[in-house]
């Protein structure tokens, strides 16, 4: 592996546990019963209306493990199989699944709470950023080969 491939390795490693931060906060928050206020800027930027509205939840797991979840499996494979083969596809083939969640959960915010959560937005970017590193990943495979 060359130097470049372990630092982008290690850049999507970073941006994972970010990730993980971020959705261990909001699914915190998710299960508050008290009104927060870190993220209550006025209407339209307001966490607590995000995270604890009917979309907040998918079959009754909250959207925050979900991410949890995705964003382990991806820093373990940034991580511990990180000099298999396949990993690059892996990781482009599950931050293109986060992404696609991550969208649909921006569409909510917008088009149907239009309401902003900057927790939401941070995932949003993290995922976004392990997406493009990931198709690099593979890109640069496919030029080796």
């Amino acid at each position: 592996m060359s130097s470049a491939s372990g630092r982008v390795f290690s850049l999507i490693a970073a941006l994972s546990l970010a990730g993980m931060v971020v959705s261990s906060v909001s699914l915190y928050h998710h299960y508050g019963s008290s009104k927060t206020t870190y993220c209550d800027f006025s209407q339209s930027f307001n966490c607590d209306l995000v995270n604890r509205s009917t979309y907040s939840t998918v079959l009754g797991v909250p959207d925050a493990l979900i991410g949890i979840v995705g964003y382990a499996a991806l820093l373990m494979l940034a991580t511990l199989w990180r000099s298999k083969k396949d990993t690059p596809a892996l990781l482009l083939i599950g931050s293109v699944a986060g992404l696609g969640f991550a969208f649909y959960l921006t569409y909510i915010e917008a088009f149907v709470l239009a309401t902003w959560c900057i927790l939401c937005l941070s995932s949003l970017g993290a995922i976004v950023s392990i997406t493009a590193l990931s198709s690099w990943l593979v890109a640069r495979g496919m030029r080796e080969e």
